[in-house]
């Protein structure tokens, strides 16, 4: 289930979800740190199968959500390697009491992946604000829902042409326009924008829609052109 998506980084697909009747294709991703470790994003459901993937690249030590609606699968992640430790982004400790985390991310990498993964918060938005990474031995930018590219096969029927409308299918993807609006603040958006930008990341890779190996700076430019 698990491919190489450039050096020491990996994604696996999950199943299609239905959110507000839109489906919804799914991706996680996991890095092999230097000492060994795996960094796991955004998991998907935990099968026997992936869960031997998993084992055979390393010990899980970090499960990390990236906004307040993508931890479905964290405590089956946590179930299986207890030891690892459980990160949540902004909104989700107060949502989801029940979930044990360890620490919420901030605008600075914590010590145990700084020297290999950066990331920043896209402040500004009074709905949700989502952690985006960036993985430094693949040059790969990680994001979750802010930058989603579904295929145009894909999109078809009324669905389709609302997400159309959206602006979030086809190569150059957007944000979801509800969510667009609710940053409000946008001073503090646009400078988590130009840290991003600030990276030069070459490969682009998100939970929803086809990810990109090549020119990911660009894309990101295009896509967030709203901030």
């Amino acid at each position: 289930m698990l491919e190489q998506f450039g050096t020491s980084l990996f994604v696996a697909n999950g199943p299609i979800v239905s959110f507000y009747g839109i489906p919804y294709p799914t991706r996680m991703a996991l890095a092999k740190l230097a000492d060994g470790s795996v960094w796991v994003w955004s998991p998907v459901r935990l099968s026997e199968e992936l869960f031997n993937e998993v084992q055979a690249i390393g010990p899980v030590r970090h499960i990390v959500s990236p906004n307040k609606i993508h931890h479905l699968f964290l405590q089956e992640w946590k179930d299986r390697w207890p030891e690892a430790r459980m990160y949540a982004p902004p909104g989700l400790v107060r949502r989801i009491p029940t979930l044990d985390f360890d620490t919420e991310l901030g605008d600075d990498p914590e010590a145990a992946w700084d020297t290999e993964i950066d990331q920043v918060i896209f402040h500004g938005s009074f709905a949700m604000e989502e952690v985006v990474f960036f993985h430094r031995p693949s040059s790969t930018a990680i994001f979750c829902d802010l930058i989603q590219r579904h295929p145009e096969s894909q999109m078809t029927g009324w669905k389709g042409m609302l997400m159309r409308l959206d602006g979030l299918v086809g190569e150059k993807g957007s944000t979801p326009r509800e969510w667009r609006a609710s940053f409000t603040k946008r001073k503090r958006t646009r400078a988590a924008l130009e840290t991003v930008l600030g990276w030069n990341a070459e490969r682009l890779l998100i939970a929803h829609g086809e990810c990109a190996a090549h020119g990911a700076s660009k894309i990101i430019e295009t896509s967030l052109g709203w901030i």
